[in-house]
């Protein structure tokens, strides 16, 4: 079920192309992926961290790629040999494959990922360009000491 259509917006709009396809993506698909959970948190003014529940993959079966504001984290289970020959019950521990991707705005760059206890944190960071941080401009009198007169008329 498509919930709003932008394109109407395409056609009378300059420049808000990026805004309206993210609005676009932001929308539920059907088959709305819930594998592997995961949390977003906020750790300081300008730092943010993406915890994801991966329990039973290692590090060399998780890759994390970021790409035009796009953070992608994927995961693909090797083949256990362990496990060859052994026949399952019950399985409730997820084996399958997952790709999980997160939007990223402006100037927030991907700092580091770790793996701990089943758990994937990867760290963000938002910086600010110095030429895209507010200034404050010093307002100066350009009348050198003098009253300026503005109009007048001699009488």
């Amino acid at each position: 079920m498509r919930h709003v259509d932008f394109s109407p917006l395409y056609r009378s709009t300059v420049g808000f192309d990026k805004l309206l396809t993210m609005l676009d993506s932001l929308a539920p698909t059907e088959q709305a992926q819930s594998y592997p959970p995961y949390n977003i948190e906020r750790t300081g003014d300008n730092t943010y961290r993406i915890t994801m529940a991966v329990a039973g993959f290692g590090e060399d079966e998780i890759s994390i790629e970021a790409r035009e504001h796009v953070l992608t984290v994927k995961g693909e289970k090797a083949e256990d040999k362990e496990t060859e020959g052994t026949e399952f019950l019950y399985r409730g521990i997820a084996k399958r494959a997952f790709e999980r991707r997160f939007q990223l705005a402006d100037h927030v760059e991907v700092t580091g990922a770790s793996l701990r206890n089943g758990l994937l944190h990867v760290d963000l960071v938002r910086e600010i360009p110095e030429a895209m941080k507010p200034r404050r401009i010093a307002i100066t009198s350009d009348t050198g000491g003098q009253p300026r007169q503005i109009e007048a008329t001699k009488a």
